[in-house]
């Protein structure tokens, strides 16, 4: 009994263990955002998603374990232009597999990630080759969606998505980006002079309308400078005509006031000037005085062909 006993306890132990084993090979866990590929008996049986299942021991097997996650593909690859300029064009693929398609995705593709990679590289060769090296730079959004549309049209008979694709960079060589450099600067240092230029007129237009108006303002005060000196002479004649002074006395005081006038201007300015004038005596103002009213009105009251006054001696 003893030892029916104990053969029968390891028995039991065998079968428990065995049966936990068992168990465990039975179940297992699918991550979030992961879907396994199980197959029975070498043949695809199902697509398991997220959570516990269960499946048969040494006849269930899970092939694979598809990560449903987006993933990123980097491609680099140098290309020539419209303009035969050669570029090279980094461009960056964002893609996952289709979760309705996850064993279309295993089965179809080996390694989709060199097939993806393949369909890029041909989109790119055929898109930017259609355009010059400034339209590829002006319209890379463009063809970004094109390639993406291209790619993701192929993909999806493999089961993957295509979610987004962007054209990082456009590269040309540096001897065509020290051109484009030069090409640049020439097109601002034009644009800058004819600012300049523009600057320019503008200055003088300013400079002549205010030279105009200053001409303008100098002819309207030396107009008024007169003015107020024919009325300061009229006032004068009104005055002495008051005290009983003939109008040819009048004129004669009058211009020899002038004349007296002018001399004291030319003896004021700073200008070095020699002024001739008689001695001074009595007689010599005295006939300077009659030289210069007699020659005033001469040339006033005398027609063009009237003869001119002698000078007294």
């Amino acid at each position: 009994m003893a030892i029916g006993g104990i053969i029968g306890l390891v028995v039991l132990i065998v079968v428990l263990t065995l049966i936990i084993v068992l168990l465990f090979a039975s179940l297992y866990i699918v991550p979030q955002q992961n879907a396994y590929v199980i197959e029975r008996l070498g043949k695809f049986h199902t697509v398991s998603t997220a959570g516990l299942h269960i499946k048969i021991p040494f006849i269930d097997r899970i092939a694979q374990k598809m990560n449903l996650r987006v993933s990123q593909l980097d491609v680099k690859l140098e290309t020539k232009t419209l303009d035969n300029v050669f570029v090279t064009v980094v461009a960056s693929t964002q893609f996952r597999v289709d979760a309705k398609n996850v064993a279309v995705a295993y089965y179809e593709l080996q390694n989709p990630a060199a097939q993806l990679r393949s369909y890029m590289e041909d989109a790119l060769r055929s898109a930017i080759p259609a355009l010059t090296l400034d339209d590829a730079f002006a319209r890379k959004d463009n063809v970004a969606l094109d390639v993406q549309q291209t790619v993701g049209n192929e993909m999806q008979r493999f089961g993957f998505t295509v979610v987004k694709t962007l054209i990082t960079a456009i590269d040309p060589s540096g001897q065509v980006k020290q051109a484009m450099d030069s090409i640049n600067a020439a097109q601002r240092e034009k644009e800058a002079t004819r600012q300049r230029a523009e600057a320019q007129r503008i200055a003088i237009e300013t400079q002549a309308q205010a030279d105009a108006e200053k001409v303008r303002l100098q002819g309207e005060g030396q107009a008024n400078y007169r003015r107020e000196i024919a009325n300061g002479i009229v006032d004068q004649i009104k005055s002495l005509q008051d005290v009983g002074m003939d109008i040819g006395e009048v004129n004669q005081i009058v211009m020899f006031n002038q004349y007296l006038d002018v001399m004291r201007s030319l003896s004021e300015s700073p200008n070095g000037k020699t002024v001739v004038l008689p001695a001074s005596t009595p007689a010599g103002f005295k006939n300077l005085y009659d030289e210069v009213t007699n020659a005033l009105l001469t040339s006033q009251y005398a027609g063009p062909d009237a003869p001119r006054a002698s000078k007294s001696k």
